[in-house]
């Protein structure tokens, strides 16, 4: 069986094996929505993995020890859990497939990424809760596969499981792994407003760096709302930023963003207005209202995700 599929032979429909990220990253691509070229590492991997290292067992008995009301207890048991797989074993024809996958596409860097299998449907979303690795090398790129799936049981995702009373439905995970893009500036779409839920209204928030710094509430970014029936710009609301995540020889750090541009807009008007068209795109494909993640690299927009928005 092969372990990996590429974003083109994906499509909405393989939630099941790609996750909710994966299956919206092929679903775009196929769409013609620029996203940065990429492949999944499917769902049956990881399960494949518990199976070979008779891990499941093992994970259940730690969760059957977890106590709900006790914090401690969850991080207890989710640092064991964590452990034991990192410990285990990695198929050798699983990490030739992977690494061949990466070297196809042909770039020093990728974003690794988890997607859960029970992802972002319209009732759960596992948005912030599992892990993401920026920036990561060939060298690295195993072991942040490892980690991935490891982070369907950190604290968080252990607690949302059960609350979300998911502990007996199966949940997997699948691995996004694509194509790192700098970005000069990067940020959120809501395309319908979150606050009025106005649906002829469009919300653009933007930031200086990776957009790692705004899904973990590190910076206020600026926001921009667009009024979908012509696409003209309402409302501009300009944020200081004062430091950003980005590369520097190899890792990503939080850096000062010079003071010089602490102030300034992060998108000029032609690039929102060209942005706000693009996830108007994305949403009447979808015919439902999307949360998306966007990074722009040299001026050029990439989609690096879409999710449906789980709060209206």
């Amino acid at each position: 069986m092969q372990y990996i599929r590429n974003f083109y032979q994906i499509s909405k429909k393989d939630t099941a094996m790609a996750g909710g990220k994966g299956a919206s990253l092929g679903e775009m691509m196929n769409a013609k929505i620029p996203v940065p070229m990429g492949f999944v590492v499917i769902a049956p991997a990881f399960e494949r993995f518990l199976g070979e290292t008779d891990l499941l067992t093992a994970i259940q008995a730690e969760l059957n020890k977890v106590n709900y009301a006790d914090t401690n207890s969850i991080d207890r048991y989710s640092n064991v859990i964590r452990d034991l797989i990192s410990r285990a074993k990695f198929p050798d024809d699983l990490k030739e497939e992977i690494t061949a996958g990466f070297k196809k596409l042909k770039t020093t860097l990728v974003a690794v990424r988890s997607s859960a299998t029970a992802e972002d449907s319209k009732t759960a979303s596992w948005a912030g809760e599992l892990e993401t690795y920026l920036n990561t090398d060939e060298k690295n790129l195993i072991s942040n596969v490892k980690k991935c799936w490891s982070s369907l049981f950190t604290p968080r995702a252990i607690f949302y499981r059960h609350e979300k009373k998911l502990l007996k439905s199966k949940v997997s995970v699948a691995v996004v792994v694509q194509k790192m893009i700098q970005s000069d500036v990067s940020g959120i779409c809501f395309t319908v407003h979150p606050v009025t839920q106005d649906k002829n209204q469009l919300i653009i928030e933007a930031g200086f760096g990776l957009g790692e710094a705004i899904v973990s509430g590190q910076i206020t970014p600026d926001s921009y709302v667009l009024d979908k029936r012509g696409w003209s710009i309402m409302d501009i609301n300009i944020s200081k930023q004062e430091t950003k995540i980005e590369k520097i020889k190899g890792l990503t750090k939080t850096v000062q963003v010079p003071k010089v541009d602490q102030e300034k807009q992060k998108l000029p008007g032609k690039k929102i207005i060209q942005l706000a068209k693009l996830c108007g795109q994305i949403e009447k494909h979808y015919g439902f209202p999307c949360d998306i993640e966007w990074a722009m690299e040299k001026d050029k927009l990439y989609i690096t995700q879409s999710r449906p928005i789980t709060t209206l």
